[in-house]
């Protein structure tokens, strides 16, 4: 696959990088803290896959009708969109802890999604966090069907109404991931990526199948073998926890990306960016509704996605009060630094985002 290079002549850009990287690091030293996970965030763990498994269990305990039991999928999708935002994401990134099988366990969390570790360590921490918002080498903004999250990618008519129908194919993130996982890890092997991380193909697609079987059999088979529930209501229930979860994770990472103010580049010919990388990240990505502690709590400080972007292997337990030390330091070099106050106030940029994106560029 090939390579971007940022490169930047820019005193200030530089200067920037070295800075931000100086001042957050002098927090933890000054604090005497670690960059990793604590208490709290082994209890919101705890918290995340209880709000998942203990619903799950109830359905064979508990009698129950079929209205309460879609309340039920509807809390497991919930969960299961805490968990992946709260636990499986710093597990993979390596910032839950400094042990390595800590965060190997727990990145294994990503398989009650019904997905694969390796293929999300590809999309996310190396294409995404490396090349993010670039059109061609990020996933996350590659036109899915009906949706089109890349200026550069093409227009067609169905876009004009995306900011009406994007929502619904959110929803179906997780579901189609069980399908697409397949064809994904394909192109990675394709790419040259699974030999580059010293991955043997078969092995992993092997893996890859076993654990969606035992998946399948788990979240479907169980329920349809011991409860009295009919097999289009299983069928039913777990689609519905599937769309709740693809949702939710859909929405959340795109507010921090597909929103105003957020640049989206193209390499040079050279397949160069002519900006460091440091600057890159700040100029793609947004923060948004910082003070919201709940919205802190469930969604794994995900709506710090500056933070994120910049200090990866930092657990997100720690961003709120990192923030202001990089906004700060920004701010000090004067970059921009892209926050929406609220939730809704980043949902509404999003929308109007998505508005921009399906009628012809402006230029």
């Amino acid at each position: 696959m090939k390579a971007i290079k940022f490169v930047s002549n820019n005193t200030r850009q530089k200067q920037f990088a070295l800075a931000v990287r100086k001042n957050v690091n002098d927090y933890f030293r000054q604090k005497g803290i670690s960059t990793k996970g604590n208490l709290p965030m082994v209890i919101q763990t705890i918290v995340m896959l209880s709000i998942y498994i203990i619903p799950f269990v109830l359905l064979f305990i508990i009698p129950m009708n079929a209205w309460f039991a879609m309340l039920i999928s509807i809390l497991m999708g919930t969960g299961m969109a805490g968990i992946g935002m709260c636990v499986m994401h710093d597990a993979v990134h390596g910032s839950y802890s400094h042990k390595k099988w800590v965060n190997k366990m727990l990145g294994g969390t990503m398989y009650l999604l019904g997905s694969n570790v390796f293929n999300w360590k590809i999309q996310h921490n190396y294409l995404h966090h490396s090349y993010t918002n670039i059109e061609g080498f990020d996933e996350d903004i590659a036109s899915k069907g009906p949706i089109r999250l890349s200026q550069y990618a093409p227009l067609k008519k169905i876009h004009h109404y995306q900011y009406i129908h994007a929502f619904f194919f959110y929803g179906l993130m997780t579901i189609s991931k069980l399908i697409n996982d397949f064809t994904q890890l394909i192109e990675y092997n394709k790419a040259g990526i699974t030999r580059q991380y010293q991955v043997n193909p078969v092995f992993e697609y092997m893996k890859m199948v076993t654990v969606k079987i035992i998946y399948l059999f788990v979240f479907i088979g169980l329920p349809i073998l011991f409860t009295s529930f009919s097999w289009w209501q299983i069928l039913l229930g777990f689609f519905i926890m599937h769309w709740t979860a693809g949702c939710i994770l859909s929405t959340v990472f795109q507010m921090a990306h597909v929103v105003e103010g957020a640049e989206q580049l193209l390499p040079n010919a050279e397949g160069v960016i002519d900006e460091g990388w440091a600057v890159h990240e700040l100029r793609s990505t947004s923060d948004f509704g910082r003070n919201n502690l709940f919205l802190n709590y469930y969604i794994g400080g995900l709506n710090f996605q500056i933070e994120h972007h910049l200090f990866p292997n930092i657990c997100h337990i720690h961003y709120r009060k990192i923030a202001p030390i990089v906004e700060n330091t920004a701010r000090e070099f004067n970059f921009r630094y892209n926050l929406k106050p609220s939730f809704m106030s980043a949902l509404h940029s999003h929308i109007h985002r998505l508005k921009e994106l399906g009628k012809p560029l402006q230029t």
